[in-house]
């Protein structure tokens, strides 16, 4: 695929539509027909395929490989281990900010986790190179693992997540416990889960010269570009990474990791195209995940129910050789009024490939935790759980004191209660039994979610036809990206989305930033609007300058586009159109550019949050113990909405991995190996359609004029967030069993009383 068909136009058939508009996906159609092209669906002339052999120890050495053997394999052409491995430019030992880890490309023979790459095989066909790998024969020198709670090294991290802090006090929560009527004081335990996207992390790497194309699904482009020619020793504009489509993200493809690097590595080595795709098995290990967390916390109330302090203690898995800790209690610093807050981190070394960032990294874990704990606080002061939030509601951000830049938490509050019928829910559990006979149990979450923005670029041209062309390096992983930046282009070009091109997922365009943190519509999208913007006035400086134009003279009255349009501001009825404007110029295009970052001051100045509200019900078998989540309602409130039908999609998407979480996905990992036992989709169990039969998305109108110009906030992340909490305290409710750990176990309901 050439790097012209990579950014090929997606043309978006319905007229009359702009921001705000449910438009459906641009790219739909070529996924449902199978045309939308995958990194592994490239197939250079000449290419090689790549399997890695991962190790099934968890801790020691590797002292053999029967290279001979998979050397002599028909079709293998090479086989890398740390014996011939060519040096890399760049240390993979040494972290690269600001996502940079230290990943595993065969520096040695020593063995940190399972599944940790040993050694590459590449050859002619997929099949040699697996049949390669499985004649390499490892032995290995075993060494005693760190693999759970007692064998780990614990200590104290100097940052958890991307640079967060590791501890934040605000006020004195010792004194506030000691002055509290009374204190609740809970553990919950959060599993390791894997970023398990249908499509798996690949890589098709060709070399010309000194210079590499890459097709791989990316979610940072530009960085990921740099990282890649700083390992390889080249400039960041000799590396092209083409990422038109990605099949799921989750934030583990914006992180590089060692198979693809020693892919391209063999590439160059070789002087021939190679192709990676990592099994399913593999995708539990070298690619990141959501380390396990184990969470302690403590709420002190008064006699009005109101809070004296809020202690949110985490322990977090992250591996022998790395740091990333789920900044899981930092959930405790945003949300309610206590006038004592501490939440504080240490870290827990196993053997385990390095966790990451993936869907709400922390906020997911911690507000499992805290929601339920806020439940077990309101149940001990004898308050409805949405009487109690209400009551410890905050104005400003409690560990700071900001303002918040906007916040309709308590409009989400109360449409998600009405819609859901909340006011019927009786207060003691146990209560409430279906026509099957089946206990009914009704939760509720706080959903929140911060609103980061990250420095991006674009590009708009109009063009002597009257459309356009709109550029930026943005990645959409599925969530619809590419739809709803071609409506915020169109709207700053004044052109209906028809009317535009819209290019994006190649390396060399304009940095459109990382689509990750639910940020990347604002980020990209502001650069977008702008560049539009940019691309109008200088549109408007020629017209304004051409005695032909109805708009000559009016440079210092202003101008509106609309509908292909430039308008005098004081007198529409003088008016020129953008095509009539360049044909006069003899211009056959215009082009725009723009960078956009957020304002340091205003950052400084306000919080920045998406809030909302989730409500559950579940049933639960009296007999088997057997959960179910039977219906969800979530009330969000995140900023301006581009495309209400995509966000809708998002939260739906994020509140049934929230289901997911609460009921149904773990990694189990064999204590005495340390490997994963469940490394597949058949027992790594996630949620069909018939675990959620009804799920509800309310979008709540909201104006934020702080968080960036375009009022645009995430929506991606947030409603794993409330999700969580709210079906574990419907679990309880219909059993009045506190289950503090997930996901929630037929044997833990059972254990801690008869269910019927």
């Amino acid at each position: 695929m050439s790097p012209e068909n990579a950014a090929s136009p997606l043309q978006y058939g319905r007229a009359g539509s702009n921001a705000g508009q449910p438009l459906t996906r641009r790219d739909g159609l070529l996924k449902v027909t199978g045309r939308a092209t995958y990194a592994a669906d490239n197939h250079p002339d000449g290419v090689l395929y790549a399997v890695a052999a991962g190790a099934s120890i968890a801790r020691g050495r590797v002292t053999s490989l029967d290279v001979a053997a998979a050397k002599a394999h028909p079709g293998v052409v090479e086989v890398l281990t740390p014996a011939n491995r060519p040096p890399l430019a760049h240390d993979p030992d040494e972290k690269m900010p600001p996502f940079g880890f230290r990943v595993d490309v065969l520096q040695d023979d020593t063995v940190r986790y399972v599944n940790q790459p040993i050694a590459m095989v590449i050859a002619e066909t997929l099949e040699a190179a697996t049949e390669g790998a499985s004649l390499l024969d490892p032995h290995y020198e075993v060494e005693s693992a760190a693999i759970d709670l007692e064998s780990g090294e614990r200590f104290a991290p100097a940052a958890v997540g991307v640079g967060a802090a590791a501890r934040t006090a605000h006020g004195d929560v010792e004194a506030g416990l000691a002055e509290a009527v009374r204190v609740t004081e809970v553990d919950y335990e959060t599993p390791p889960q894997y970023h398990n996207a249908m499509e798996p992390h690949a890589v098709v790497a060709e070399w010309d010269g000194d210079r590499v194309t890459l097709d791989m699904p990316n979610q940072a482009l530009a960085l990921s570009a740099a990282a890649y020619g700083a390992y390889f020793g080249i400039p960041a504009e000799n590396v092209l990474i083409r990422s038109p489509f990605l099949g799921g993200g989750f934030g583990s493809k914006a992180i590089l990791n060692g198979p693809q690097i020693l892919t391209i590595l063999a590439a160059r080595m070789l002087g021939r195209p190679v192709k990676l795709a990592l099994p399913r098995k593999q995708m539990f290990g070298p690619v990141g995940h959501r380390g396990r967390t184990w969470q302690k916390l403590r709420i002190g109330t008064d006699g009005e129910g109101r809070m004296t302090a809020l202690h949110h203690h985490a322990l977090a898995e992250t591996s022998t050789f790395d740091d990333f800790i789920e900044p899981s209690a930092n959930i405790a610093l945003p949300l309610y009024a206590a006038p004592a807050i501490l939440a504080e981190h240490e870290g827990l070394r196993l053997n385990v490939g390095t966790p990451g960032p993936m869907r709400a990294p922390g906020a997911a874990s911690g507000s499992a935790a805290l929601e339920a704990a806020i439940d077990e606080a309101a149940e001990a002061c004898g308050m409805d759980p949405l009487a109690f939030r209400l009551a410890n509601y905050a104005e400003t951000e409690p560990a700071t004191g900001r303002p918040f830049s906007s916040k309709t938490l308590r409009e989400c509050y109360a449409e998600g209660a009405k819609r859901f019928g909340w006011s019927g829910r009786p207060l003691e559990p146990r209560r409430m039994r279906d026509e099957n006979g089946f206990l009914v149990g009704w939760g509720m979450g706080t959903a929140v979610f911060h609103c980061p923005h990250f420095p991006a670029e674009a590009r708009a041209t109009l063009r002597a036809d009257g459309t356009a062309l709109v550029e930026t390096a943005g990645a959409d992983m599925g969530q619809g990206a590419w739809t709803a930046l071609a409506q915020i282009a169109a709207e700053a070009l004044g052109l209906d989305p028809s009317q535009v091109e819209f290019h994006s997922g190649l390396s060399n365009l304009p940095d459109g930033g990382v689509a990750g943190g639910s940020g990347h519509t604002a980020s990209a999208g502001l650069a977008l609007h702008k560049a539009g913007g940019d691309a109008i006035a200088r549109l408007a400086e020629l017209a304004t300058a051409d005695p032909a134009s109805p708009l000559f003279g009016a440079g210092n009255i202003g101008i509106v586009a609309r509908e292909g349009r430039l308008y005098r501001r004081d007198d529409e009825t003088r008016s020129d159109s953008y095509a009539d404007i360049l044909k006069r110029a003899g211009r056959a295009q215009i082009v725009g550019t723009a960078k956009a970052a957020r304002d340091p001051a205003v950052a400084s100045a306000y919080a920045m949050f998406s809030h909302g509200a989730v409500f559950a019900e579940v049933k639960v078998d009296p007999d088997l113990g057997q959960v179910r989540a039977t219906r969800l309602v979530g009330a969000f409130a995140a900023g301006r909405i581009i495309n209400p039908r995509l966000v809708q999609s998002q939260y739906y998407g994020g509140m049934i991995w929230g289901v997911s979480f609460a009921l149904h996905e773990e990694a189990v990992t064999d204590r005495r190996t340390g490997r994963i036992m469940n490394a597949d989709l058949a027992e790594y169990h996630v949620p069909v359609n018939a675990d959620v039969p009804s799920v509800e998305a309310i979008l709540i109108p909201e104006e934020d004029a702080h968080v960036n110009p375009l009022g645009v906030k995430g929506v991606g992340e947030i409603g794993i967030t409330g999700t969580v909490g709210a079906v574990a305290n419907a679990v309880w409710h219909a059993t009045g069993v506190r289950v503090r750990r997930f996901p929630v176990r037929i044997e833990d309901l059972v254990a801690g009383r008869k269910v019927a």
